[in-house]
């Protein structure tokens, strides 16, 4: 017959055995608690790491975009300035070409002073005066038009009156009153003329 077990003692071993399990169940518990810590850990200092990475990127890109406007800002005060200059300046090279035919028409005109004057190289100065000044006008697309003995064109002639004439085709220009002029083709003013119809026929 077996001995009987004090029930105290008993309850004291059972007590002693959960004990031990509860210890070694805590130690288990705290081993991982400090793996977990341990990658927590880790995991924040990476994601620390990328953070400063992404502000880093987020700075650069931030100057390069202000470096790019301010790039921006100043080409279109360049072009502004630019444009501006365009349309004082335009005709600055035309004005160059036109001081050396005001230059030889005050010659002229202090040369036609003297009473002792000779006309024949007056009406010369004049007729250079008049080239210089159609060169420097062709020069810039001014192209004058006289249509003297053409068809009327009622696209670059201004019709001042009409003449009956029998020696030339009705619609005859038969005559210029002013010259007209176009720049590059567009017109700048018509050519006054006078232009032939049929002659009426005798009695």
């Amino acid at each position: 017959m077996t001995e009987q077990q004090d029930p105290s003692a008993r309850q004291n071993e059972r007590e002693e055995v959960n004990a031990g399990a509860d210890a070694a169940t805590f130690e288990e518990g705290a081993a991982e608690m400090e793996v977990d810590s341990g990658i927590a850990e880790h995991s924040a200092g990476d994601l620390s790491k990328l953070l400063e990475q992404a502000r880093a990127k987020a700075d650069e890109h931030f100057q390069q975009m202000v470096r790019a406007h301010a790039e921006l800002d100043n080409l279109k005060k360049r072009h502004a300035r630019d444009l501006e200059n365009a349309h004082k300046f335009a005709l600055d090279k035309f004005v160059a070409e036109l001081l050396g035919v005001r230059d030889s028409l005050e010659l002229g005109h202090n040369a036609a002073q003297d009473p002792a004057a000779d006309v024949n190289k007056l009406r010369e100065g004049t007729e250079l005066t008049l080239k210089m000044l159609g060169d420097a006008m062709a020069k810039f697309g001014v192209e004058q038009i006289d249509p003297i003995n053409q068809p009327f064109n009622p696209e670059f002639h201004q019709a001042m009156s009409m003449q009956p004439r029998a020696d030339v085709p009705p619609n005859t220009v038969v005559a210029v009153v002013q010259k007209g002029y176009t720049l590059n083709g567009r017109l700048v003013r018509p050519a006054m003329v006078l232009v032939s119809q049929a002659a009426n026929p005798g009695p």
